[in-house]
């Protein structure tokens, strides 16, 4: 039974992600619902300030509790409800130190977060916190914008430049979203304009190619200055529902999913990220 850790701030992003999460899981899972609240600034100890702090925090508990209970009754009205069991977790901590520490102490195997919170920040076009989880926990992790609507995934494009070998069990992760969806996994490489792959980047390749021998695959090459923009017309003429990628290259990895803001990358509204670590 794989183990599920859903962080939600009560937000209709993070209930969205909630429902993709639901629908995608095929296999009864343990879905951990976890609350963070964040940890309040007192002032001297004994203070009248700290006092009416506590009382807030207390009271603040109380309501996470209500929200919960109201959004386990949502949950209940999904289809997919019965086939999973549900633990409700609610902590006051720093975001990402409670995420590292549920991953570790639950042995979570993957982490559904949505990509904008009830605050509305955002860290570029990638939600703050979602971005802080992807970058500083290591723990496979889905990412679920906000106008992302759930069907099937059957093209699942996997951006990759070739330049770091292939973890197995970060494949074997990924292979298992693709057999589990019956689905198709498109390998893209960007390449400048007469650019070849060198020696190193054509045994990546290679093994790529082994490894994937039981999968439905295909190779894509595109020619284009712009890495993101190039990524979104792939997604668009493919008609791509999931990108996965490989965490370890944070060079090549942040171009695609942090650094892109301008009005034709619309991929991080739509398409979910698979995001996978070794």
């Amino acid at each position: 039974m794989r183990r599920i850790l859903i962080p939600t701030d009560f937000s209709d992003n993070s209930w969205n992600a909630i429902k993709y999460g639901l629908e995608l899981l095929h296999n009864k899972s343990t879905i951990y619902l976890l609350h963070i609240n964040p940890i309040p600034v007192y002032s001297a100890a004994g203070s009248r300030l700290a006092t009416a702090s506590r009382v807030m925090e207390d009271s603040m508990v109380i309501e996470n509790k209500r929200m919960m209970t109201q959004l386990l009754n949502k949950i209940k009205t999904l289809p997919a409800y019965g086939k999973h069991t549900f633990v409700t977790i609610s902590e006051t901590d720093y975001f990402v130190d409670c995420i590292k520490r549920e991953v570790q102490e639950k042995n979570i195997d993957l982490i559904i977060m949505g990509t904008k919170g009830a605050s509305g920040l955002k860290k570029v076009s990638m939600g703050s916190n979602t971005g802080a989880v992807i970058t500083k926990v290591k723990c496979p992790l889905l990412a679920i914008p906000e106008n992302a609507s759930y069907h099937p995934p059957k093209e699942i494009a996997f951006p990759t430049d070739y330049h770091i070998g292939f973890d197995i069990k970060v494949l074997d992760n990924l292979i298992q979203v693709v057999t589990a969806n019956k689905a198709t996994l498109r390998i893209l490489h960007i390449t400048r304009k007469g650019e070849a792959l060198s020696g190193e980047q054509l045994r990546n390749k290679d093994f790529l190619h082994d490894y994937l021998k039981d999968v439905s695959h295909t190779f894509h090459t595109l020619t284009g200055t712009r890495l993101e923009t190039s990524v979104q017309c792939f997604v668009e003429s493919r008609d791509i529902d999931m990108v996965a990628m490989v965490a370890k290259n944070l060079n090549f990895f942040q171009r695609i999913l942090f650094r892109p803001a301008v009005e034709e990358i619309s991929y991080h509204t739509d398409i979910p990220f698979l995001v996978l670590h070794e």
